[in-house]
Protein backbone atom coordinates (compact mmCIF):
# COMPACT_ATOMS: atom_id res chain seq x y z
CA UNK A 1 0.00 0.00 0.00
CA UNK A 2 1.50 3.01 -1.11
CA UNK A 3 -0.34 6.82 -1.36
CA UNK A 4 -0.99 8.96 -4.56
CA UNK A 5 -2.72 11.93 -5.57
CA UNK A 6 -5.47 11.00 -8.43
CA UNK A 7 -8.73 12.43 -9.91
CA UNK A 8 -11.77 10.77 -10.31
CA UNK A 9 -13.17 13.75 -12.48
CA UNK A 10 -11.84 16.75 -14.31
CA UNK A 11 -12.15 20.37 -12.99
CA UNK A 12 -9.75 22.56 -11.00
CA UNK A 13 -6.90 21.74 -8.31
CA UNK A 14 -10.38 21.02 -5.62
CA UNK A 15 -10.16 17.56 -7.70
CA UNK A 16 -7.04 16.22 -6.48
CA UNK A 17 -7.33 13.66 -3.82
CA UNK A 18 -5.02 12.21 -1.49
CA UNK A 19 -5.51 8.70 -1.77
CA UNK A 20 -4.61 5.14 -0.76
CA UNK A 21 -2.73 3.56 -3.87
CA UNK A 22 -1.37 -0.73 -4.18
CA UNK A 23 0.87 -0.60 -7.39
CA UNK A 24 0.53 -3.38 -9.64
CA UNK A 25 3.49 -5.68 -9.93
CA UNK A 26 6.10 -4.65 -12.81
CA UNK A 27 5.23 -6.20 -16.27
CA UNK A 28 8.16 -8.16 -18.27
CA UNK A 29 9.35 -4.95 -19.27
CA UNK A 30 8.35 -2.77 -16.37
CA UNK A 31 9.91 -1.30 -13.12
CA UNK A 32 8.97 0.09 -10.04
CA UNK A 33 10.48 2.95 -8.37
CA UNK A 34 10.16 4.80 -5.43
CA UNK A 35 10.17 8.18 -5.80
CA UNK A 36 12.04 10.81 -3.62
CA UNK A 37 11.14 13.98 -5.80
CA UNK A 38 8.59 14.80 -8.08
CA UNK A 39 8.10 17.55 -10.88
CA UNK A 40 5.21 19.40 -10.98
CA UNK A 41 4.73 20.91 -14.83
CA UNK A 42 1.99 22.74 -16.63
CA UNK A 43 1.15 19.48 -18.61
CA UNK A 44 -0.49 17.92 -15.25
CA UNK A 45 -3.03 20.85 -14.93
CA UNK A 46 -4.00 20.05 -18.60
CA UNK A 47 -4.87 16.12 -17.48
CA UNK A 48 -6.73 17.49 -14.64
CA UNK A 49 -8.74 20.00 -16.38
CA UNK A 50 -9.61 17.62 -19.38
CA UNK A 51 -7.64 19.77 -21.75
CA UNK A 52 -5.98 16.03 -22.54
CA UNK A 53 -7.68 12.78 -21.79
CA UNK A 54 -6.15 10.41 -19.49
CA UNK A 55 -6.48 6.88 -20.40
CA UNK A 56 -8.93 6.30 -17.47
CA UNK A 57 -10.47 7.56 -14.18
CA UNK A 58 -9.37 7.62 -11.98
CA UNK A 59 -6.50 8.48 -13.01
CA UNK A 60 -2.85 9.11 -11.37
CA UNK A 61 -1.44 12.80 -12.42
CA UNK A 62 2.29 13.41 -12.97
CA UNK A 63 5.20 12.71 -15.48
CA UNK A 64 8.30 13.67 -14.22
CA UNK A 65 9.85 11.96 -10.61
CA UNK A 66 13.55 10.66 -9.67
CA UNK A 67 13.84 7.67 -7.74
CA UNK A 68 15.40 4.95 -6.73
CA UNK A 69 14.43 1.41 -8.68
CA UNK A 70 12.98 -0.61 -6.12
CA UNK A 71 11.76 -4.03 -8.55
CA UNK A 72 12.30 -5.02 -12.09
CA UNK A 73 10.39 -7.12 -14.75
CA UNK A 74 11.91 -10.27 -16.05
CA UNK A 75 12.69 -9.12 -19.34
CA UNK A 76 14.41 -5.89 -17.99
CA UNK A 77 18.15 -5.61 -18.42
CA UNK A 78 18.47 -1.62 -18.98
CA UNK A 79 18.47 -0.65 -15.05
CA UNK A 80 18.85 -2.87 -11.96
CA UNK A 81 17.68 -2.69 -8.31
CA UNK A 82 18.46 0.11 -6.33
CA UNK A 83 19.93 2.59 -9.20
CA UNK A 84 19.07 5.56 -9.58
CA UNK A 85 17.21 6.97 -12.06
CA UNK A 86 14.66 9.58 -13.32
CA UNK A 87 11.72 10.37 -15.78
CA UNK A 88 9.98 12.61 -17.72
CA UNK A 89 7.25 11.15 -19.65
CA UNK A 90 3.87 8.58 -18.98
CA UNK A 91 2.43 6.55 -18.10
CA UNK A 92 0.51 8.92 -16.00
CA UNK A 93 1.26 8.29 -12.28
CA UNK A 94 4.27 10.61 -10.76
CA UNK A 95 2.32 12.01 -8.06
CA UNK A 96 3.19 8.87 -5.59
CA UNK A 97 5.36 7.33 -3.45
CA UNK A 98 5.57 4.22 -5.46
CA UNK A 99 5.58 4.32 -9.72
CA UNK A 100 5.39 1.60 -12.24
CA UNK A 101 6.44 2.26 -15.73
CA UNK A 102 8.23 1.04 -18.80
CA UNK A 103 12.16 0.41 -18.47
CA UNK A 104 12.48 2.29 -21.35
CA UNK A 105 11.47 5.79 -19.72
CA UNK A 106 13.74 6.32 -17.47
CA UNK A 107 17.18 7.43 -17.49
CA UNK A 108 20.04 6.73 -14.89
CA UNK A 109 21.32 9.44 -12.76
CA UNK A 110 24.98 10.79 -12.51
CA UNK A 111 26.22 10.70 -9.00
CA UNK A 112 26.51 14.03 -8.49
CA UNK A 113 22.84 15.09 -9.43
CA UNK A 114 20.82 14.31 -6.85
CA UNK A 115 17.13 13.30 -6.81
CA UNK A 116 15.79 17.10 -6.20
CA UNK A 117 17.85 18.37 -9.36
CA UNK A 118 16.77 15.50 -11.00
CA UNK A 119 13.18 15.86 -10.46
CA UNK A 120 13.09 19.91 -10.69
CA UNK A 121 14.77 19.74 -14.51
CA UNK A 122 14.84 16.35 -16.42
CA UNK A 123 11.31 17.58 -18.06
CA UNK A 124 12.12 21.25 -18.62
CA UNK A 125 16.12 20.92 -19.74
CA UNK A 126 14.94 17.86 -22.17
CA UNK A 127 12.71 20.46 -23.62
CA UNK A 128 15.20 23.17 -23.73
CA UNK A 129 17.93 20.80 -25.06
CA UNK A 130 14.98 19.94 -28.27
CA UNK A 131 13.88 23.83 -28.50
CA UNK A 132 17.52 25.33 -28.60
CA UNK A 133 20.04 22.19 -29.57
CA UNK A 134 17.67 20.45 -32.25
CA UNK A 135 14.84 22.90 -34.04
CA UNK A 136 17.05 26.36 -33.56
CA UNK A 137 20.10 25.10 -35.11
CA UNK A 138 21.95 28.92 -34.05
CA UNK A 139 25.40 29.32 -35.18
CA UNK A 140 25.70 31.85 -32.36
CA UNK A 141 24.75 35.74 -31.86
CA UNK A 142 21.05 35.04 -33.14
CA UNK A 143 18.39 37.05 -30.98
CA UNK A 144 15.36 34.96 -30.12
CA UNK A 145 12.00 35.61 -28.27
CA UNK A 146 10.96 33.49 -25.13
CA UNK A 147 7.72 33.57 -23.59
CA UNK A 148 7.44 33.38 -20.22
CA UNK A 149 11.06 33.49 -19.37
CA UNK A 150 11.08 33.37 -15.39
CA UNK A 151 9.11 30.13 -15.61
CA UNK A 152 10.69 26.64 -15.29
CA UNK A 153 11.17 26.18 -18.48
CA UNK A 154 11.97 29.92 -19.56
CA UNK A 155 14.95 29.51 -16.27
CA UNK A 156 16.67 26.88 -17.65
CA UNK A 157 16.41 28.62 -21.47
CA UNK A 158 17.76 31.64 -20.39
CA UNK A 159 20.67 29.97 -19.10
CA UNK A 160 21.07 27.47 -21.60
CA UNK A 161 20.98 30.33 -24.26
CA UNK A 162 23.45 32.38 -23.14
CA UNK A 163 25.62 29.31 -22.93
CA UNK A 164 25.23 28.94 -26.21
CA UNK A 165 25.64 32.82 -27.46
CA UNK A 166 22.64 33.62 -27.83
CA UNK A 167 20.65 36.81 -27.00
CA UNK A 168 17.76 36.02 -25.50
CA UNK A 169 14.44 38.03 -25.02
CA UNK A 170 12.05 36.65 -21.99
CA UNK A 171 8.88 37.81 -21.85
CA UNK A 172 7.98 38.35 -18.17
CA UNK A 173 4.92 39.12 -15.94
CA UNK A 174 6.54 41.21 -13.19
CA UNK A 175 9.76 43.44 -12.57
CA UNK A 176 10.78 40.80 -9.86
CA UNK A 177 10.46 38.13 -12.46
CA UNK A 178 12.46 40.84 -15.23
CA UNK A 179 15.23 41.08 -12.72
CA UNK A 180 15.18 36.63 -12.10
CA UNK A 181 15.27 36.47 -15.67
CA UNK A 182 18.22 38.44 -16.54
CA UNK A 183 20.37 36.84 -13.41
CA UNK A 184 19.65 33.94 -15.06
CA UNK A 185 21.10 35.29 -18.33
CA UNK A 186 18.10 36.87 -20.29
CA UNK A 187 19.91 39.55 -22.74
CA UNK A 188 16.60 41.37 -22.50
CA UNK A 189 13.04 41.39 -20.63
CA UNK A 190 9.75 42.62 -21.36
CA UNK A 191 7.06 43.25 -18.87
CA UNK A 192 4.16 42.01 -21.04
CA UNK A 193 1.37 43.60 -18.24
CA UNK A 194 3.30 47.01 -19.34
CA UNK A 195 4.40 47.00 -22.66
CA UNK A 196 3.53 45.97 -26.06
CA UNK A 197 5.74 42.90 -27.06
CA UNK A 198 6.12 43.34 -30.63
CA UNK A 199 7.13 47.15 -30.42
CA UNK A 200 9.67 46.13 -28.12
CA UNK A 201 11.08 43.49 -29.52
CA UNK A 202 10.99 45.99 -33.00
CA UNK A 203 13.32 48.53 -30.96
CA UNK A 204 15.06 46.00 -29.76
CA UNK A 205 16.12 44.47 -32.80
CA UNK A 206 16.32 47.82 -34.31
CA UNK A 207 13.86 46.67 -36.85
CA UNK A 208 14.83 43.40 -37.79
CA UNK A 209 12.41 40.79 -35.40
CA UNK A 210 13.44 37.59 -34.34
CA UNK A 211 14.39 34.34 -36.46
CA UNK A 212 12.79 31.88 -33.93
CA UNK A 213 10.25 32.78 -31.17
CA UNK A 214 9.64 29.97 -28.52
CA UNK A 215 5.78 30.02 -27.04
CA UNK A 216 4.46 27.80 -24.17
CA UNK A 217 1.74 30.38 -23.48
CA UNK A 218 -0.57 29.50 -26.58
CA UNK A 219 -4.04 31.24 -27.49
CA UNK A 220 -3.43 34.65 -25.84
CA UNK A 221 0.37 35.15 -27.22
CA UNK A 222 -0.44 33.75 -30.83
CA UNK A 223 -0.70 37.06 -32.66
CA UNK A 224 1.97 38.59 -30.84
CA UNK A 225 4.58 35.77 -31.50
CA UNK A 226 3.88 36.28 -35.11
CA UNK A 227 4.54 40.12 -35.33
CA UNK A 228 7.61 39.19 -33.56
CA UNK A 229 9.55 37.04 -36.32
CA UNK A 230 11.37 38.23 -38.99
CA UNK A 231 10.87 36.90 -42.74
CA UNK A 232 11.02 33.35 -42.89
CA UNK A 233 11.35 33.01 -39.14
CA UNK A 234 10.09 29.96 -37.10
CA UNK A 235 7.21 30.59 -34.16
CA UNK A 236 7.94 27.26 -32.12
CA UNK A 237 4.27 26.66 -30.14
CA UNK A 238 5.07 24.62 -27.17
CA UNK A 239 2.29 24.95 -24.77
CA UNK A 240 -0.76 26.02 -24.23
CA UNK A 241 -0.38 27.79 -20.43
CA UNK A 242 -3.48 29.81 -21.70
CA UNK A 243 -5.68 27.97 -24.04
CA UNK A 244 -5.21 25.95 -27.20
CA UNK A 245 -4.46 28.03 -30.73
CA UNK A 246 -7.35 26.94 -32.77
CA UNK A 247 -8.98 28.21 -36.09
CA UNK A 248 -5.57 28.87 -37.53
CA UNK A 249 -5.48 30.70 -40.73
CA UNK A 250 -2.66 29.60 -42.87
CA UNK A 251 -3.18 32.93 -45.17
CA UNK A 252 -1.83 34.74 -41.91
CA UNK A 253 1.89 33.21 -42.04
CA UNK A 254 1.93 34.59 -45.89
CA UNK A 255 0.60 37.70 -45.11
CA UNK A 256 3.64 38.34 -42.30
CA UNK A 257 6.31 37.16 -44.30
CA UNK A 258 6.12 33.34 -45.47
CA UNK A 259 6.17 32.04 -41.71
CA UNK A 260 6.70 28.99 -40.35
CA UNK A 261 5.01 27.08 -37.15
CA UNK A 262 5.95 23.93 -35.24
CA UNK A 263 4.23 22.19 -32.38
CA UNK A 264 6.80 20.03 -31.46
CA UNK A 265 6.58 17.11 -28.35
CA UNK A 266 9.10 16.03 -25.75
CA UNK A 267 8.23 12.23 -27.19
CA UNK A 268 8.47 13.51 -30.86
CA UNK A 269 12.62 14.02 -30.58
CA UNK A 270 12.95 11.88 -27.38
CA UNK A 271 11.57 8.89 -29.06
CA UNK A 272 14.15 6.42 -28.38
CA UNK A 273 15.81 5.23 -25.19
CA UNK A 274 18.92 6.10 -26.64
CA UNK A 275 18.45 9.40 -28.06
CA UNK A 276 16.14 10.20 -24.95
CA UNK A 277 19.45 9.07 -22.39
CA UNK A 278 21.52 11.31 -24.75
CA UNK A 279 19.81 14.28 -24.54
CA UNK A 280 19.55 13.67 -20.64
CA UNK A 281 23.68 13.02 -20.83
CA UNK A 282 23.86 16.71 -22.34
CA UNK A 283 21.32 18.21 -19.74
CA UNK A 284 23.10 16.85 -16.93
CA UNK A 285 26.46 17.63 -18.73
CA UNK A 286 25.17 21.66 -18.37
CA UNK A 287 24.27 21.18 -14.51
CA UNK A 288 27.41 19.45 -13.35
CA UNK A 289 29.39 21.99 -15.13
CA UNK A 290 27.42 24.86 -13.82
CA UNK A 291 26.15 26.72 -16.62
CA UNK A 292 22.55 25.70 -16.05
CA UNK A 293 21.22 25.69 -12.26
CA UNK A 294 18.22 23.70 -10.81
CA UNK A 295 16.40 26.49 -9.71
CA UNK A 296 13.86 25.28 -7.29
CA UNK A 297 11.47 27.92 -6.27
CA UNK A 298 9.44 26.24 -4.57
CA UNK A 299 8.81 22.96 -3.00
CA UNK A 300 5.76 21.17 -1.79
CA UNK A 301 4.15 17.68 0.11
CA UNK A 302 3.54 15.71 -2.10
CA UNK A 303 -0.13 15.27 -0.13
CA UNK A 304 -0.50 19.45 -1.02
CA UNK A 305 -0.70 19.54 -4.84
CA UNK A 306 -3.91 20.87 -5.05
CA UNK A 307 -2.23 24.30 -3.35
CA UNK A 308 1.05 23.82 -5.86
CA UNK A 309 -0.83 23.11 -9.05
CA UNK A 310 -2.80 26.18 -7.98
CA UNK A 311 0.53 28.24 -7.43
CA UNK A 312 1.32 27.80 -10.94
CA UNK A 313 -1.65 28.08 -12.73
CA UNK A 314 -1.62 31.81 -10.75
CA UNK A 315 1.53 32.60 -11.92
CA UNK A 316 2.87 32.92 -8.71
CA UNK A 317 5.74 30.13 -8.86
CA UNK A 318 9.51 31.18 -10.14
CA UNK A 319 11.31 28.65 -11.46
CA UNK A 320 10.75 25.15 -10.60
CA UNK A 321 8.36 23.43 -8.37
CA UNK A 322 8.78 19.78 -6.84
CA UNK A 323 6.95 18.05 -4.70
CA UNK A 324 8.39 15.41 -1.99
CA UNK A 325 7.13 11.97 -1.00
Amino acid sequence: MAKRIQISRHGGPEVLEWADYTPPEPGPHEVRVRNRAIGLNFIDTYYRSGLYAPPQLPSGLGLEGAGVVEAVGSQVERVRVGERVAYAGGPLGAYAELHVLPADKLVRLPDDIDFEQAAATLLKGLTVQYLLRQIGRFQGGETILFHAAAGGVGSIACQWAKALGLKLIGTVGSPEKAERAKALGAWATIDYRRENVAQRVLELTEGRKCPVVYDSVGKDTWETSLDCLAPRGLLVSFGNASGPVNGVNLGVLAQKGSLFVTRPTLAGYADTPERQQAMADELFAMLGSGQVRAEIGQRFPLAEAARAQEALTSRRTTGSTILLP
